[in-house]
């Protein structure tokens, strides 16, 4: 059997390869969208301690920038409406679009853990704040087992998806993920279907 033995300037530039692969995976980023920071009105309290539902475990770390990395902003979430190549659908204030999980149970949330670091929760401190072309009555709040607060729309606890890097984007739409399929609101609060 041959073997086969690197220069010596080839391992080291190995090793120096993998340490960098190793580094970056570690410290990933957020789209771009995410790399500001957010206003209150989207801010995720951490879980509190020994407060997970049953089988799950605290939410992974927040990416810098992320709609789960401003745990100290207080505010209410605005809630509103904008055109898309789907039609109308719900979005928050800043443009970005907000989904519906169909594993949800009522105004229950089932996303926690992994879950919930793709599919953050809009989360809010005071009462949600309906913009244009959003229902009042259709505005709701639901406690999560971490003690934030997440809106709810038509019964739905509303969700955001981490790869829809600008306002607008609905990349998330009719994704199986986590057990059940994902879709944005119309203004109704009824889901969308893909088309």
């Amino acid at each position: 059997m041959r073997t086969f033995t690197l220069p010596e300037p080839r391992k080291i530039q190995l090793a120096l390869a993998v340490a960098v692969l190793t580094l970056c995976a570690q410290h990933a980023t957020a789209p771009a969208a995410y790399a500001a920071p957010l206003p209150a009105t989207n801010a995720v309290a951490p879980p509190a301690q020994g407060n997970d539902a049953p089988g799950q475990s605290k939410l992974a770390s927040a990416v810098p920038g992320s709609p789960t990395a401003n745990p100290t902003a207080t505010g209410s979430a605005t809630v509103t409406v904008r055109d898309s190549r789907l039609g109308k659908i719900l979005v928050d204030g800043r443009g970005r679009t907000l989904y519906l999980f169909e594993a949800d149970k009522g105004t229950n949330s089932t996303c926690y853990s992994a879950c919930a670091s793709a599919w953050p929760p809009l989360t809010t401190t005071g009462r949600p704040q309906a913009g244009g072309g959003v229902s009042p009555a259709l505005l709701g709040t639901t406690t999560r087992t971490d003690h934030t607060t997440q809106v709810t729309y038509n019964g739905h606890p509303l969700y955001y998806f981490l790869s829809d890097a600008k306002p607008g984007d609905i990349t998330g739409q009719g994704l199986n993920s986590f057990g059940a399929e994902w879709y944005v609101l119309n203004p109704k609060g009824d889901k969308i279907p893909t088309r």
